[in-house]
């Protein structure tokens, strides 16, 4: 691929799209070109907002010469056609968390998307902050010794409006889950990334602060992970605070210790301290969470690194950080903490064998 700068297609307008748009502004070499919704309205207004073209069919996108990659910002459980359109018209694809809501949809979209040659790339932005970089850093660098314990903890809160606001919100359909599969999923990644495969989980899940959903607003559960560390986690959008407090992750080995709240690192302890380790401890706040009240209060400075890694990648022909395999690791887990809750919190082995069969917690009509 030539070193023009490459265009950038968005399909879907939501929130989302906001944060994809001025992370590519961001990035040197790259140019946002056109955007697709299936509401026209929402569409037009989007594309006349960031001065591109509006695409009136996904066809019209996808046969746009100037478009080399398409963000796929539509709901979480309506990844997978886009994404096949994408691959068939020789588009790459970067896909917005999860990459889809089952495994048999995860694979058909990474096979199809390698069949045809074009890249996936996943995004899962908290990979990227400096504060993961360094904890990913130190794990790798053996000082925690043997890993023993650690846990996740998201006490975020979502309002009944946030549910209310779109039918598809709230639906294992459409949205795949709620506070583990739409907001702990990106903790939970940072919890695979950093601790590596897991071997069994067992969960509880309900569904105890908001009305008309199917999915759980909280959830609880442990994962033993293969090299022998256990992680509690707990995930909620049930959790109310004035300004919302950040996800938290904890890891203990026998050599070292670190909490990492959302990107800051608040304790980064060694039984052989660096004199570097000073330099990227954080001071520990309360509240303030990014996202933790309101899904739009995070900025787009992780959006834009994990964007710029996968736009290196393509460039170089090589497989993003975060590629369909990467992304394909949280939604197994998520799921099979979904097969325990719903089994009475049975434990539940990994690798998954097959999609489990959710059953909703509450309900919710798609015809709203």
């Amino acid at each position: 691929m030539s070193q023009r700068p490459l265009g950038f297609g968005i399909w879907g307008t939501g929130m989302i799209a906001e944060f994809h748009a001025k992370a590519l502004a961001d990035i040197a070499g790259v140019k946002l070109v056109a955007a697709y919704n299936r509401s026209p309205a929402k569409g037009r207004d989007f594309a006349a907002k960031h001065g591109i073209d509006f695409a009136e069919t996904p066809e019209a996108l996808l046969t746009n010469p100037d478009v080399d990659i398409v963000c796929l910002c539509t709901p979480s459980g309506d990844h997978l056609a886009p994404a096949l359109a994408c691959a068939k018209a020789g588009k790459h694809v970067v896909v917005e968390k999860p990459l889809e809501v089952t495994l048999a949809r995860c694979d058909e979209l990474t096979s199809a998307c390698a069949q045809a040659g074009v890249t996936v790339a996943g995004i899962l932005p908290r990979r990227f902050g400096s504060g993961a970089v360094a904890l990913k850093a130190a794990l790798e660098a053996g000082r925690f010794g043997k890993l023993t314990l650690a846990g996740a903890l998201i006490p975020w809160w979502r309002t009944q409006a946030y549910y209310d606001s779109a039918a598809w919100r709230g639906t294992f359909a459409l949205d795949g889950g709620g506070a583990v599969m739409n907001q702990g999923i990106h903790t939970i990644d940072l919890l695979l990334w950093f601790l590596g495969a897991p071997k069994r989980v067992s969960a509880t899940a309900g569904l105890v602060a908001h009305e008309g959903i199917e999915v759980e607003d909280i959830a609880t559960g442990w994962i033993e992970f293969a090299n022998g560390c256990r992680a509690t986690l707990a995930s909620s959008t049930a959790c109310w605070s004035a300004t919302g407090f950040p996800a938290e992750i904890r890891i203990h080995g026998t050599t070292g210790a670190a909490v990492l709240r959302d990107d800051k690192l608040t304790a980064f302890e060694f039984e052989k301290p660096l004199p570097s380790d000073a330099a990227v401890i954080a001071p520990a706040t309360e509240g303030g969470g990014a996202g933790a009240n309101d899904p739009k209060a995070i900025g787009h400075a992780w959006h834009r690194a994990n964007l710029e890694e996968a736009i290196s990648a393509i460039r170089a022909g090589k497989q993003p950080a975060v590629n369909g395999s990467e992304g394909r690791k949280a939604v197994e887990l998520i799921l099979a903490l979904y097969k325990s809750a719903q089994n009475g919190g049975l434990p539940t082995d990994l690798p998954l064998k097959e999609d489990p069969l959710l059953r909703p917690l509450g309900h919710k009509s798609l015809s709203k």
